[in-house]
C-alpha cells in the first residue's frame, strides 16, 4: 500500500511537469504526448519495460518536434525503473532503445555537443541509481536467506544437542541405576549372613552413584555453556569392573585399537554402557564379552551374553538411541540374536582416524 502510493505521487508530479508547460505553450497534440510520456508510471512496477516503452514514444516526439519544454522527466524515472526491476535480457533491450530514443531526440532537432553530455549523464545517472537499488535489494535477499539458513542449521543443532543430552540421560541413568538395583538386592539378601559380602555390595552401590554423579555433570554441562566431558574408550575398563561387582562375569579384549575421535571414543563408550546395563537389567546373563578391534580402518565394538536375548522391555528407548547415537558418529549397529547362539550381540563399526 505504501509503495503504491508513492507510485501514484511520482507520477502526478511527473505528469504535472510535463503537462502544464505543454498546456502554456503547446497543443492539443502536446499534451496528450506529456500524458503518454508520464501517465504510464502508474504500471512501472508490474511492466516495466512497456512503461519505459510508451514514456519513450512521447517523450522522443516531443523533443523531436522541439515540444519538450523541459527535462524528459517521465524516461527518466522509467528508466531508473527497468534498471532495477527489468531481467538482464530485458535491461540490455530496454538500454539499447534508450540509447537509440535519446540520440533522435538529441539529433534530430540538432542539439549543440554539451546538450549530448548534458542529457546522456542524466540518463545514465538514473540508470546507476536503479542499478544500486537492485543490488541493495538483492544484498538484502541474500542476507534474509542467510538468516533462514543460519536459524534452520541452529534449530537442527539445538534439537541434536537435546538428543544427545537425553541419550546420555537415559545411558548413565539406565546403566547405573539398573546396577545399583542388582547390587542393593545382592547386598541384602546377604546382610546377615555374610557381612563382607554384604559391605562389598553397598560400597559398590555407593561407587556407581559417585559415577553416575559424574557422568550427569559431564551431560548436563552444555546447559551451562560448558564442554560436556563424555568418556571414551579409556573408560570402558571401568564399565566393565562396576558389571563385574554385580556378580556378571564380564570379560574384556582390546586388539589394536586404532586412534579415534572424541565423538567415536564417546559413543563406542555409550554402546558399551548399553550393552551392559541391557545384559544386567533384562537378559539374566551370567557371561558377557566385551570386545574392541580394528577391522580395516574402522573400530568394532562388540558386546556379546549368553542370556535370554536381551531384548529391553517395550517402550524403552536403549536400542533405538544406541542406533541414533552410530549413526551420528557415521557408524553401522547391528543388535539381534547372537551367531551361534545362545544370547544376545550388540555390533558397531565405527569410523576411526586414519593416516
Amino acid at each position: 500500500m505504501r509503495i503504491r502510493a508513492v507510485d501514484i505521487l511520482i507520477t502526478v508530479a511527473v505528469t504535472a511537469a510535463g503537462v502544464y508547460p505543454a498546456v502554456l505553450w503547446g497543443t492539443t497534440l502536446d499534451v496528450a504526448l506529456a500524458l503518454v510520456a508520464s501517465v504510464p508510471l502508474l504500471w512501472r512496477r508490474q511492466a516495466p519495460i512497456l512503461v519505459a516503452l510508451a514514456c519513450g514514444v512521447g517523450t522522443t516526439w516531443l523533443s523531436v518536434t522541439d515540444h519538450l519544454f523541459d527535462q524528459p522527466y517521465g524516461q527518466l524515472v522509467a528508466t531508473y525503473t527497468w534498471a532495477e526491476l527489468a531481467t538482464p535480457g530485458w535491461r540490455l533491450f530496454a538500454a539499447a532503445g534508450t540509447a537509440i530514443g535519446v540520440t533522435v531526440s538529441l539529433v534530430v532537432p540538432q542539439e549543440s555537443p554539451p546538450s549530448f553530455a548534458y542529457v546522456g549523464m542524466m540518463f545514465v545517472a538514473a540508470y546507476a541509481l536503479g542499478t544500486g537499488m537492485r543490488a541493495r535489494r538483492d544484498r538484502i535477499a541474500f542476507l534474509e536467506e542467510r538468516t533462514l539458513r543460519l536459524t534452520e542449521e541452529q534449530a537442527g543443532a539445538a534439537t541434536a544437542e537435546r538428543a544427545r543430552i537425553a541419550r546420555d540421560m537415559h545411558d548413565v541413568l539406565a546403566h547405573s541405576v539398573g546396577l545399583m538395583v542388582v547390587q542393593a538386592e545382592g547386598g541384602a539378601s546377604v546382610v546377615r549372613t555374610d557381612a563382607v559380602r554384604a559391605e562389598a555390595a553397598f560400597d559398590a552401590i555407593a561407587g556407581t552413584g559417585r559415577e553416575a554423579l559424574v557422568q550427569l555433570r559431564h551431560a548436563l554441562g552444555v546447559l551451562r555453556d560448558e564442554r560436556p566431558e563424555t568418556p571414551g574408550l579409556d573408560a570402558v575398563p571401568s564399565l566393565v569392573e562396576r558389571a563385574r561387582r554385580t556378580g556378571l562375569d564380564v570379560t574384556l579384549t582390546r586388539d589394536a585399537v586404532p586412534p579415534v575421535p572424541a565423538e567415536v571414543g564417546a559413543t563406542a563408550f555409550r554402546v558399551v554402557q548399553e550393552a551392559l546395563t541391557n545384559a544386567v537389567k533384562h537378559a539374566g546373563a551370567r557371561h558377557v564379552a566385551v570386545e574392541l578391534a580394528a577391522e580395516g580402518p574402522s573400530l568394532r565394538v562388540r558386546i556379546r551374553d549368553d542370556g535370554r536375548g536381551g531384548t529391553p522391555k517395550p517402550g524403552g528407548h536403549g536400542l533405538s538411541g544406541m542406533a541414533e547415537r552410530v549413526a551420528a558418529a557415521g557408524g553401522t549397529l547391528r543388535t539381534g540374536p547372537a551367531e551361534p547362539g545362545p544370547g544376545f550381540e550388540v555390533s558397531a563399526l565405527l569410523p576411526a582416524v586414519t593416516g
